[in-house]
């Protein structure tokens, strides 16, 4: 499932639309990583190149000029190598940039820095995500004076740089029906794997063990990446917000959590889930686990356009809190809790964040200063979680140890909010039946 070449083909023509007269805009590539000697980490598309072109070869450059006669869209990479290709696989050379992803004109990597700084004369600003790239940084100035030092030639350099951000950001920030098609899909196969990693699960396995069962289904799938390191936490490991060891075994009795969610075409799922290892939940984590879980559900139904974004969080807030002085974790008046932040010994993150190509995905979550309302097309998730540290002596042991979060990716529509992950269970019921294969 990919985006169509179509659908490129308008972002590009409404970010050349957004771009004032006399600009020039930059998005670069990303490059082969080293791992280690001469082995590569998996290549990855730099996002907002991605999003623009849907070209996944790396050390690429466009370049968009509204209103240049000779074309509009300029792409450079690689050129085509026959002998290289043996080892590295095809490319598609300036050719297949024309021919196959839309440019109206291409050059290869050896002609940049003579032709970027042709297509900069004139121009009055450069819009470009500066100070994200220090090697692009570099380069755009190399370009700048060049074009300078052809000054008594009548050559024109630009006199301002702009951040690209806003413009290109905020577009991708709403997702389009091809791109939320992308992302249930993404989010169907997480949601898939998180319930083998539940029919898997049973006291004495090793976290590594849930984590390979969530990457093969995943791949068999058809999506060969996750969209970032895996979290499998067991026991006292589901209090690290980002332990990603994923090393030891997990004991009977002990929940497990586990956060994880696949990439599909560069668009990302984030699913948490937590379970016990056991498939019954004890007491004390059910008492926790529906405290969470009623949180969730309720920031879930609290979603509708309009509404500002930090309302989510607020209300998770106080539910959580609310509930901790209920159970005896907290002692007081809840808005004097609120307000002192007693209740971040707990609850330590936000409810949530974008989602799209970036599992925390750009776009501004204020305007102007103020929370920004929400509006059909965007997606975030909310996860609400709960962790008792194994080292707080101030609350009974009985509670030590146990690390809760539930977290699903929401679309916000005309009419309220769709759950993307809704095909793995959350309820205490619902998991154990799973668990124990009902």
């Amino acid at each position: 499932m990919k985006i169509s070449p179509q659908t490129y083909a308008r972002r590009r023509r409404r970010l050349l639309q957004a771009l004032p007269p006399g600009s020039v805009a930059l998005v670069a590539g990303a490059t082969l990583a080293t791992r280690n000697r001469d082995a590569e980490y998996p290549f990855r598309q730099h996002s907002d190149f991605y999003y623009l072109t849907g070209f996944n070869e790396p050390d690429a450059l466009l370049l968009l000029k509204p209103g240049r006669s000779e074309g509009e869209v300029v792409m450079f990479c690689p050129p085509r190598d026959p002998a290289l290709e043996i080892w590295t696989g095809y490319r598609a050379g300036p050719e297949g940039c024309v021919e196959r992803f839309g440019a109206d004109q291409a050059f290869t990597l050896d002609e940049i820095d003579e032709q970027v700084p042709l297509l900069l004369d004139g121009a009055r600003s450069i819009y470009y995500p500066l100070g994200c790239d220090e090697q692009l940084d570099a380069r755009v100035r190399g370009w700048l004076n060049a074009v300078r030092d052809r000054a008594r030639q009548g050559a024109e350099a630009p006199e301002e740089l702009v951040l690209l951000d806003n413009l290109l950001h905020e577009m991708r920030l709403f997702k389009d029906d091809e791109e939320l098609a992308v992302m249930r899909r993404a989010a169907e196969i997480s949601a898939q794997a998180h319930c083998e990693a539940m029919r898997l699960a049973r006291p004495g396995i090793h976290e590594y063990e849930l984590e390979g069962r969530i990457i093969s289904h995943c791949t068999a799938a058809g999506a060969r990446f996750q969209a970032y390191s895996p979290i499998v936490g067991g026991g006292a490991n589901a209090c690290i917000l980002h332990y990603i060891d994923n090393d030891a075994p997990i004991a009977d009795g002990d929940l497990v959590l586990i956060d994880a969610g696949c990439e599909l075409d560069c668009y990302a799922s984030d699913i948490t889930r937590t379970f016990p290892v056991n498939g019954r939940f004890s007491a004390e984590q059910r008492a926790l686990y529906e405290l969470v879980l009623k949180t969730n559900e309720a920031c879930i139904e609290l979603i509708r356009p309009g509404l500002p974004w930090n309302a989510v969080h607020d209300l998770s807030v106080k539910m959580l809190t609310q509930g901790l002085v209920e159970l005896g974790l907290l002692e007081g008046e809840v808005e004097a809790l609120i307000e002192s932040g007693a209740y971040r010994e707990f609850y330590m993150h936000r409810i949530g964040h974008w989602l799209g190509m970036d599992v925390h995905d750009v776009g501004n979550y204020k305007l102007n200063g103020e929370w920004r309302p929400l509006e059909p097309g965007m997606v975030m998730t909310i996860e609400p979680g709960l962790y008792i540290s194994p080292h707080n002596d101030r609350v009974e042991p009985r509670w030590r140890g146990i690390g809760i979060r539930i977290e699903d990716d929401v679309l916000v529509t005309r009419d309220g909010a769709e759950v993307l992950t809704a095909g793995v269970p959350k309820s205490v019921d619902a998991i154990e039946a799973l668990m124990a294969g009902n």
